[in-house]
C-alpha cells in the first residue's frame, strides 16, 4: 500500500465552509436577486475574499422565511483590493429543478411584496398566471 501523504492524516477532518449571509430588509434582497441572484449567484461585499475555485455551502437567511436557503456555492472571483472588496458566488444547484424552486419561491415572495406588475418589470420577464 503506497504510504499516506501529509494531507491524509490530519488531526481533524476537513469540513465544508459555511457562509452566511442575511439580509435585514426585503427589499435589499430583492435588489440584490434582480441584479446577481436569478442570474445563478451573489456578490458577497468582504475584505477577506476566499480564493477562487473553493466551494462551500452558502446560507441565505431573508426575513419571512423561518430558516435560512442552503445552497452549495463556489467562488468564481474574488476582488480582495479596492473599494469594492469581495467574491463573486455562482450557486451550484443540485439540478435544474432545484434552481427553478429556488427562483420560483424567491419571485413569489416578490410578488407578495411588491406585486406582480413591479417585478415583472424588474425581472423583464412575465411571470404568467397564478
Amino acid at each position: 500500500m503506497a504510504e499516506e501523504s501529509k494531507s491524509d492524516r490530519r488531526a481533524q477532518p476537513r469540513a465544508p465552509i459555511e457562509l452566511k449571509v442575511q439580509y435585514l430588509k426585503l427589499n435589499s434582497f430583492f435588489s440584490d436577486y434582480t441584479k446577481n441572484i436569478s442570474k445563478g449567484g451573489i456578490f458577497i461585499k468582504t475584505p477577506r475574499p476566499l480564493p477562487i475555485g473553493t466551494r462551500f455551502l452558502f446560507k441565505l437567511s431573508i426575513p419571512t422565511h423561518p430558516e435560512p436557503f442552503e445552497i452549495p456555492g463556489e467562488v468564481r472571483w474574488s476582488n480582495p483590493d479596492g473599494e469594492d472588496q469581495g467574491m463573486g458566488i455562482q450557486f451550484v444547484y443540485e439540478d435544474e429543478s432545484q434552481r427553478e424552486q429556488f427562483e420560483a419561491m424567491v419571485e413569489g415572495m416578490m410578488v407578495e411584496k411588491l406585486g406582480r406588475e413591479l417585478v415583472e418589470k424588474l425581472l423583464g420577464k412575465s411571470l404568467g398566471t397564478q
